[in-house]
């Protein structure tokens, strides 16, 4: 326990923990996408998902939970580094001058992760805690997306998000120290295969609403 403490108490120690916490952020979130893929195959089609996530309802407390340590963890520790990281700016981390070089994704870290954790605060208002026996999540989804507003609001998120995963990718294989040089190219195309097709994955489903369900 003390040798785990002294290592997260470092620098490295701290960008492992964001690696870690990320990689279990980037899973849920193509899992999240799956199930609202079937939004585009109607009502139906996504209430029986809902209904099945139902049927497994201690397994998604245990999911809900450990999401919620993930996202205090992920949340707390970027903000340390980001603080840490304005007052150390003479000794800048490698991952500015190596495989993925200085992108807007590495430029933007820090403030695109805040904003998204605001979006995600919103997103659970809007479709978690709501009241089952009144609205169904499909409902909920239409009336949300039939504010203009909000919807704007979610398909700039998910860009946010996109270009979020597409650096955290590879820059978890960089803190892990798998970079090498013949994979690291491949590593990339997938962290931008990923980060696009979430990106563009969710970005439809509020277009899909407005122009062919409402």
């Amino acid at each position: 326990m003390n040798w785990f403490a002294q290592n997260i108490s470092t620098a490295i120690g701290k960008k492992l923990l964001m690696a870690v916490t990320g990689f279990g952020f980037v899973g849920f979130i193509l899992m999240h996408l799956a199930g609202n893929l079937t939004f585009y195959f109607g009502k139906d089609a996504f209430l029986t998902y809902v209904e099945t996530l139902h049927t497994l309802d201690p397994i998604i407390v245990v999911v809900e939970l450990v999401l919620l340590a993930l996202a205090v963890i992920h949340v707390s520790t970027g903000t340390i580094l980001f603080f840490q990281n304005r007052g150390a700016r003479t000794t800048r981390y490698a991952v500015d001058k190596t495989a993925g070089g200085r992108t807007i994704g590495s430029r933007t870290m820090p403030y695109t992760g805040f904003l998204i954790l605001l979006f995600v605060i919103l997103h659970l208002s809007q479709f978690h805690f709501i009241d089952h026996a009144v609205q169904t999540p499909w409902d909920a989804a239409l009336d949300t997306f039939n504010n203009g507003l909000f919807a704007l609001i979610y398909m700039a998120a998910v860009i946010l998000v996109g270009i979020h995963i597409r650096h955290g990718f590879w820059s978890l294989f960089q803190t892990l120290g798998l970079n090498n040089e013949k994979y690291m190219p491949l590593i990339q195309t997938i962290g931008i295969v990923i980060a696009i097709g979430a990106a563009v994955g969710f970005f439809f489903v509020p277009v899909y609403i407005r122009m062919v369900v409402l």
